[in-house]
């Protein structure tokens, strides 16, 4: 993809966003959120494992609906994702075939910092756009993160706007 039409995707990304959050307000308390980030994006789609993070799939192995990586220092308090320790090659699949499924429905993957209810960054998420969910701050470094809803990618097949033929 080239460089110009990456910048207007991130754009139109930051823009919905925005439009978004202001809809819903402010941070509450306890609740953070996520946020578009180029350097995010940059780094899943680099295959970068970042160390100090623990990182978790939802959805099919396949390919999953979100790919979220959150600091060791924080515990996900949710059984719906499933914890995976990647080797290299492992990551780049995951995320070759969350691109390939995205581009097969015309979506296009975007990276977004996971945030705490103070604005501190926490963690990592990789997905399209429409992949929504919520991140509630608990007592002794627990975290809530909800899972995309699971025909995040499916949705977009019923509704007619499936673009390309799969082989």
């Amino acid at each position: 993809m080239n460089k110009s039409l990456r910048n207007i995707l991130y754009i139109q990304a930051i823009v919905v966003l925005l439009l978004y959050m202001g809809c819903a307000g402010t941070f509450q308390k306890n609740y953070g959120g996520i946020i578009p980030d180029g350097n995010v994006s940059a780094a899943f789609e680099s295959y970068k494992i970042d160390p100090q993070l623990n990182y978790y799939t939802s959805g099919s192995d396949l390919y999953p609906n979100a790919l979220m990586g959150l600091k060791k220092t924080y515990t996900l308090d949710s059984d719906l994702w499933k914890r995976i320790e990647p080797t290299a090659k492992e990551f780049r699949d995951i995320i070759q075939y969350m691109q390939k499924r995205a581009l097969e429905l015309g979506q296009h993957q975007f990276g977004f910092a996971v945030l705490d209810d103070k604005g501190k960054q926490i963690g990592v998420w990789y997905s399209i756009l429409s992949a929504r969910t919520s991140v509630r701050m608990k007592e002794d470094g627990k975290v809530v993160i909800i899972t995309p809803d699971l025909d995040t990618y499916d949705k977009f097949e019923s509704d007619g706007r499936f673009l390309l033929k799969r082989n």
